[in-house]
């Protein structure tokens, strides 16, 4: 199944506009960069995807049952089945975590984020030789169909949103505010 011109037209539309839309305005200044603060503008569409991030997985989580309920039918099919499902829950709960730093404005939140953006080819490769090394099959095996494509477009796109929190006045403005164990302890 090849990719037809509107498939490639939309893609463009959906990464393509976004992307030109935060450059140019990068590129303009700010008349009061201190005013940036909290959740607005480009930031407040990043806080939306990421309070949808964890969903987005225990979804396809279990979009995948009609798959795992084949899968177990073969020899360490359940094995390999409950291998993935911990490493996909193990990143819901670190989605949760960069999520709760985000609310709570934590200076953290930039790192975790960053650290969010290279667990996805981690849980990605991980699961595929999980999988491979379980079933005892090839990769290439388990890597049929379009198993790269989502990987690989959520790798891009998250990669396009790091760009953004590094560069941004507004997520250096935002997340400013230290942890528990960050917090200065003055003596009366």
């Amino acid at each position: 199944m090849g990719f037809s011109f509107w498939h490639w037209a939309i893609l463009f539309l959906l990464i393509g506009v976004p992307v030109f839309f935060a450059v140019r305005s990068a590129i303009k200044p700010s008349p009061n960069p201190a005013s940036l603060v909290g959740f607005g503008g480009w930031l407040m569409l990043l806080a939306i995807l990421q309070a949808f991030s964890p969903l987005r997985t225990l979804v396809s989580l279990g979009s995948s049952s009609e798959g795992y309920r084949q899968l177990m039918t073969l020899p360490n099919g359940t094995l390999a089945v409950y291998g993935e499902v911990a490493l996909l829950l193990a990143f819901v709960v670190f989605q949760v975590v960069v999520l709760v730093a985000m609310l709570r404005r934590s200076y953290r939140f930039t790192q975790l984020f960053l650290y969010q953006w290279f667990v996805i080819p981690v849980v990605f490769l991980l699961n595929t030789v999980w999988t491979s090394a379980v079933l005892g099959i090839p990769v290439s095996q388990v890597l049929t169909g379009n198993a790269l494509i989502a990987p690989i477009a959520s790798f891009a796109l998250t990669g396009i949103w790091v760009g953004y929190v590094y560069k941004s006045v507004r997520v250096r403005n935002t997340f400013t505010k230290a942890g528990v164990s960050g917090q200065a302890v003055s003596v009366p």
